[in-house]
């Protein structure tokens, strides 16, 4: 789950990190008493959106008085924001962000972030701060440096501290700053349940004094449930209405943007029938997998979210029936077909628990399935359907 900057800096304040006085806004009406908590001079304002590229896309603006604030707010607000990270859609503007400006002398990039394949939890350094971080490791891979530290109740060692900042080269008491910067970063990770933060920039003001300038936060989707506080973060109006759906459902769904759609049980085979759909020369629409113990009601759900979609022109289920029945399925995606009249090629491959029952149940469905006798058979069969 992401949230927005201005929240991802109030909790970087709650573990003591340094940030620069903000307030957010909904309405220009909110600004001239808002703005009352901080110091006069020149404001940010920032547009808040779940994507990067804001400053480009014209979503960040440096201005002087209240009176330039006000107006570029009331141009902000409400404007569809795109990036390249929004796609060609973009995102409309709901909320904005104050802050009191800072007068930047240096640039850094800081992160911080869960390592599944080490199981260690990884600091990524630079002094390229301010860019995309792909950018850097491609056009200049020397200047990132990535530090990795086990998972322990004491965090990080000062020793490990030193490794991970020392590509800043920061004078002594920037050091003492930066050094308790990496224990509240370790400790948002840990008591968060924070799977990525990202400063970008960290800067050095001309006063020397290092600041978060701005923020980035995504958490364990797993774990939400024992992060109350992290959940009513959650801006529903910047998630695909598609993934708000599914997550309803407890399924696991992305959308993507091909056109035969996709209905799996297990990550691993999701993965392995999107890419033998690619190898035979089409693209899936999503990723669903519908999980292990999926009940009808869970299947004819998941099967109406591809069929939203209008870009799917066929689907393809792939089950194989563990603790997952291939008759329950059966009889879900048959009940959903017929509920939505079903116009599109389907595909089906079942193999596992109750196979035959939920073959005989397709069968006798009087729908036009194309039953598949193996992933190679199906993905074949679903691309000629589609021609």
């Amino acid at each position: 789950m992401n949230i927005h900057e201005y929240q991802a800096k109030e909790i970087l304040k709650e573990f003591k990190a340094p940030v620069s006085n903000g307030v957010v806004i909904f309405s220009v009406a909110e600004i001239k008493d808002k703005i009352k908590t901080l110091k006069n001079g020149n404001f940010v304002l920032k547009a808040q959106i779940h994507a990067g590229g804001r400053g480009k896309a014209g979503g960040v603006k440096l201005v002087k008085n209240l009176s330039e604030l006000e107006t570029e707010a009331s141009k902000m607000i409400g404007k569809v924001l795109v990036t390249h990270q929004t796609g060609p859609e973009g995102k409309e503007v709901k909320r904005l962000y104050i802050e009191e400006a800072s007068d930047i002398s240096k640039e850094f990039y800081l992160s911080c972030l869960i390592d599944r394949e080490s199981s260690k939890i990884a600091f990524i350094c630079s002094t390229e701060g301010g860019m995309d971080i792909e950018k850097v490791a491609s056009e200049a891979p020397d200047k990132i440096i990535t530090n990795k530290i086990d998972l322990n109740e004491e965090g990080p060692s000062e020793v490990e501290i030193d490794k991970i900042i020392s590509i800043f080269q920061f004078d002594k008491e920037q050091k003492k700053i930066a050094s308790n910067l990496i224990k509240s970063l370790y400790k948002i990770i840990i008591k968060k349940d924070a799977n990525l933060i990202e400063i970008n920039p960290l800067i050095i003001t001309s006063e020397k004094k290092i600041v978060c300038l701005d923020a980035k936060m995504n958490f364990d989707d797993n774990a939400i449930f024992r992060r109350p506080e992290i959940l009513k973060l959650r801006d529903l109006n910047e998630e695909d209405p598609a993934e708000i759906e599914a997550s309803k459902n407890d399924l696991a769904y992305i959308k993507l943007n091909g056109s035969i759609g996709c209905m799996v049980n297990g990550a691993g085979l999701a993965m392995a029938t999107m890419d033998i759909i690619k190898f035979y020369g089409k693209e899936p629409a999503n990723f669903l997998d519908v999980g292990g113990g999926a009940s009808k009601e869970k299947v004819a759900a998941a099967f109406k979210l591809i069929l939203s979609d209008k870009n799917v022109k066929g689907i393809l289920i792939n089950i194989f029936g563990g603790i997952m029945r291939c008759d329950v399925l059966a009889q879900g995606v048959v009940d959903a077909a017929k509920a939505i009249n079903l116009s599109v090629p389907l595909v089906v491959r079942l193999a596992g628990t109750n196979f035959k029952e939920g073959k005989k149940i397709l069968d006798k469905s009087n729908l036009k399935i194309l039953s598949a006798s193996d992933l190679n058979d199906a993905a074949k069969k679903i691309v000629e359907a589609i021609q």
